[in-house]
């Protein structure tokens, strides 16, 4: 998979993560699953004493994410992929699925797992409200 097209989409995904600059880059890890025509990507911030989840721009960091899955040349595809930012570079280290328990199919208690495996056991901080391009979607009352 490492090839010259790999390395540009991770040099993008860093891209990509460095545009949100409300929180300091370093300490960024972007959590990633994906499968065909799906990606479910998460990023958090460590921030000393806790860590603060951002909301993801499906629209740009999905789309590199899936051009990066596409762009393994062998089959399985990775399923999951953790990438780090820290001390000014970043790492990424691919799971595939055969190394996943398939008894442990919480995506959400996995997620915090990996997490906490980068940046210890501290509370996660989770927005109480959806981002704000999403304000203004309708909603229905069922």
């Amino acid at each position: 998979m490492e090839n010259n097209e790999t390395e540009r989409l991770l040099v993008e995904i860093g891209r990509i993560l460095a545009q949100d600059t409300e929180y300091p880059l370093d300490g960024t890890l972007l959590y990633a699953r994906l499968d065909h025509a799906y990606v479910a990507p998460a990023i958090f911030k460590h921030l000393g004493n806790q860590i603060l989840y951002r909301w993801p721009d499906l629209d740009v960091l999905g789309d590199a994410l899936l051009e990066l899955w596409e762009a393994q040349d062998s089959e399985p595809r990775w399923a999951e992929m953790e990438y780090l930012i820290n001390g000014g570079k970043f790492s990424a280290t691919y799971t595939y699925p055969d190394e996943i328990d398939p008894d442990d199919d919480d995506t959400f208690d996995r997620r915090d797992r990996i997490v906490r495996k980068y940046f210890g056991d501290k509370p996660i901080v989770y927005p109480d409200s959806f981002p704000p391009d999403d304000v203004d979607q309708p909603t229905y009352e069922l």
